[in-house]
């Protein structure tokens, strides 16, 4: 019975730990989702301008609108491309997660 009992409080362990992972997928899914909110009106905004400046350091210069526009879309496209694979990451954990929190419910039982 003991060693049923060590199973099981490892498991329960091991769901504790895949829970904060997904919390950890949560807070950097939230973080990208900024970042493309922030290049989202980014993009709207140089749309309404003819004169475009960009912020190098600590200082604001002169550039040409279609690079800006072009870098922009480039930091959209990586954004989107990292919001989809913590996406994936999340749903192949919360899978496991499921399987390990019915299991244990099972033992426990």
């Amino acid at each position: 019975m003991a060693e049923v009992s060590n199973l099981l409080q490892e498991k329960i362990n091991k769901l504790s730990m895949m829970e904060q992972t997904l919390q950890s997928f949560l807070a950097q899914k939230q973080t990208f989702q900024a970042q493309l909110m922030e290049i989202d009106s980014a993009l709207d905004e140089l749309k309404k301008t003819d004169k475009a400046y960009k912020i190098v350091g600590n200082v604001m210069v002169f550039s040409d609108k279609e690079s800006l526009i072009s870098d922009l879309n480039q930091k959209k496209e990586t954004v989107e491309l990292r919001i989809k694979s913590i996406d994936k990451q999340e749903t192949k954990m919360r899978e496991k997660t499921s399987e390990l929190q019915s299991e244990v419910m099972k033992e426990m039982q």
